[in-house]
């Protein structure tokens, strides 16, 4: 972020604003001012559009964080289903994050286009999609709750437990898959920071009343596992609110009316054909991730443990070079619906840099404090444990430079509208490369887990190459959204 500022400073100073500084730019981005993406100066854009994407992320995994950890206060069995529950809901997540690709892209090109009005049309559209897939979820997901917890496992006490909490957060799944949504929207448009209130408002709000619910504090009755669901749903539903809200107001880049649900049936088109590729890359991706966490559980608690603690240590600190990788796929919409793909593929090419910057340095704190990390997270008594996580943390860094690459290059095709590529790429890196070659080091060499750990950086310094070399193509500028 401050190789991003510097360089952002210093464009503006050489434009004649001399007494701009880090401040200026900071409160810009948070204050979300209107900015035309397709003329200001790229680094700036990149500043503007990264800094509030960045903080955005670094909450995004807040909420089942904070839900964990109150509820774990209350045993196993609560602790088994909250988990079990969070396993199904990905695919909820899967189906929130297509959706919000597809609403960034089509949004961004008609904010490109300087049609303002094609935009807030294509947002609610969106909305209205994202509310039918919701409801179709919702309804079978609170009806069959329990016989979901039964088939992933659960034990028939943290089912008895758990089963409202599970209830709650399928049935609901339409604050979870509105609130990705509509983040979409905004970064679409351009106004990132609006999105990032959003969900620091819904994060607040569950912290805030995750302990009151879950314990029974200031004289509220005790709810135990459930109150996690109520206070999670609560919060996120504020969050859609405060978002609608935005969008109903007659300023900024969008201005949502109710003449704009009217079905739309060609954008509607449209927008399943961004949103089903993208929803796949992520489920394509996760469903990798338990194959492998799945061979590295044949060697141990202790080795599943360590990995499982080093998989979030790496979520965590990757969480940045994702808000800039977002910050591209606005900038690459909209700068083709200007009809400016030069510029389009030099944002790219400009955030790649930032992102191999930020990711060099996580890897060499990963490098050489891994283990000191990892004891942050892990008692020390559990040596076998945090070695396991030391050497997840020091093997999967290996490819954080390369990995930093393909993240930007993605979201890129991504806000391009070509969402079928990367999830080819994908496709390819995770199922016919990773997996199979994970599995061969483990099965079949002396190296055991550590050939498992190795299958990460290598699967991603590949797939980054490949989709890098699609990106060199440039058939993506010539998408039609």
């Amino acid at each position: 972020m401050i190789t991003i500022l510097f360089h952002a400073m210093n464009q503006l100073r050489q434009s004649g604003h001399e007494k701009t500084n880090y401040k200026q730019i900071i409160k810009s981005a948070l204050r979300g001012d209107e900015h035309d993406y397709t003329t200001i100066n790229l680094k700036l854009a990149v500043a503007l559009l990264a800094i509030p994407m960045m903080l955005e992320l670094a909450l995004e995994s807040v909420f089942a964080v904070v839900d964990i950890y109150f509820v774990n206060k209350l045993g196993v069995h609560a602790g088994s289903v909250v988990g079990l529950t969070e396993s199904v809901i990905t695919l909820v997540y899967s189906l929130g994050i297509g959706l919000s690709a597809a609403a960034t892209a089509m949004v961004a090109r008609r904010v490109g286009e300087k049609d303002l009005e094609g935009a807030s049309h294509a947002g609610a559209q969106a909305i209205l999609l994202g509310i039918v897939a919701s409801i179709a979820i919702g309804i079978p997901g609170f009806l069959f709750a329990e016989d979901i917890l039964k088939l992933m496992g659960a034990e028939p006490a943290a089912i008895a437990q758990g089963l409202p909490y599970a209830r709650i957060m399928y049935g609901f799944n339409i604050v979870i898959i509105l609130l990705f949504l509509i983040n979409g929207i905004f970064r679409g448009a351009g106004n990132a920071s609006i999105a990032m209130k959003s969900l620091w408002l819904a994060n607040a709000i569950n912290i805030t009343l995750d302990p009151i619910l879950i314990f029974g504090m200031l004289h509220f009755t005790p709810f135990g596992v459930t109150g996690a669901a109520i206070a999670t749903t609560t919060g996120r539903s504020i969050g859609v609110v405060y978002q609608l809200w935005h969008l109903g107001k007659a300023s900024g880049s969008l201005n949502i009316k109710m003449k704009h649900f009217t079905p739309d049936w060609s954008i509607i088109r449209g927008l399943i054909n961004i949103a089903a590729p993208a929803t796949f890359q992520f489920i394509i991706a996760s469903a990798s991730w338990i194959f492998l966490a799945s061979m590295v559980a044949e060697y141990g608690s202790a080795a599943s443990a360590g990995y499982q603690t080093a998989i979030r240590m790496v979520v965590f600190f990757i969480m940045p070079a994702w808000g800039m990788s977002n910050a591209v796929a606005t900038l690459v919409g909209q700068n083709l619906g200007a009809s400016l793909p030069q510029r389009a593929e030099e944002s790219v090419k400009m955030t790649i840099k930032y992102n191999v910057v930020f990711m060099a340095l996580v890897t060499l704190l990963f490098l050489f404090f891994a283990r000191p990390l990892a004891a942050m997270f892990i008692p020390i008594a559990q040596t076998e444990q945090l070695e396991y996580a030391a050497l997840a943390l020091q093997i999967i860094s290996s490819g954080y430079i390369f990995y930093g690459i393909g993240m930007v290059v993605t979201q890129a095709f991504n806000g391009a509208g070509d969402t079928k590529t990367p999830t080819w790429v994908y496709f390819f890196g995770f199922w016919v490369f990773q997996i199979p070659f994970a599995w061969l080091l483990h099965r079949y060499t002396s190296i055991g887990v550590t050939g498992v750990f190795i299958a990460v950086p290598v699967a991603e310094t590949v797939m980054a190459i490949i989709v890098f070399l699609f990106f060199r193509k440039g058939t993506w500028k010539t998408v039609k959204v």
